[in-house]
């Protein structure tokens, strides 16, 4: 059997978006063929996730996470396509997983298209003058600021970023994996995360955490 390398395993991951874990799987099930492996993803429905994201979600449920003493609080909306899928422990779990996760991780967007231009340009002049400061050549410095902007996202963004109970796996990957076993579409809508003594500052609707 050939040897399953963590290289191989993250190119997998790339190449369809699917977890560490089953990347794996799949690439031990193949004997380390990356083809074989993607052919094996899709019989067990794990790459399909994409090709329903197009689909409406107009169903779904809002869920809750409070921490143990009461002082941080979650509510996040997850949809679906129907309230069949709603009603399951699978869908019931991701809600709550997600929701545990905001408290953890206090994401401030949703995804990547909903971070505003202006929060943007702010972070890309910061990581400008930081290159800049480290003594970079201005020839390689805006290479050195889109790689800089993606951890940024990562950071920021929920979907980006890697879920507390499984590290390997981005939020937006646990999302897929969920749409793959239960044959929908699933999409996080909005989340908003209190903390006792903190208050927003911005008017309601400029303040990304409500996404």
């Amino acid at each position: 059997m050939a040897e399953v390398t963590a290289a191989v395993v993250k190119q997998l991951r790339e190449r369809t978006g699917v977890g560490m874990m089953e990347c794996k799987k799949a690439l031990v099930a193949s004997n380390g063929d990356l083809a074989e492996a993607e052919v094996w993803l899709r019989k067990h429905g794990i790459a399909t996730a994409d090709k329903k994201a197009s689909r409406s979600t107009r169903q779904g449920l809002i869920g809750s996470y409070i921490h143990a003493g009461g002082q941080l609080g979650v509510l996040v909306e997850i949809n679906c396509e129907s309230d069949f899928v709603a009603r399951t422990d699978d869908f019931k779990e991701l809600v709550h997983d997600v929701a545990m996760h905001i408290a953890a991780a206090d994401p401030r967007f949703v995804r990547k298209e909903d971070v505003t231009q202006e929060v943007i340009e702010k972070e890309r002049d910061i990581q400008r003058a930081r290159a800049l400061n480290e003594g970079k050549p201005p020839a390689v410095v805006e290479k050195m600021i889109d790689g800089r902007m993606a951890k940024f996202y990562e950071e920021i963004c929920l979907l980006e970023q890697p879920f507390v109970k499984e590290p390997t796996l981005t939020v937006g990957q646990l999302v897929k994996t969920k749409i793959a076993k239960l044959g929908e579409n699933m999409s996080v809508a909005r989340f908003v995360r209190f903390k006792v003594g903190e208050t927003a500052v911005e008017a309601p609707g400029e303040e990304p955490a409500a996404q």
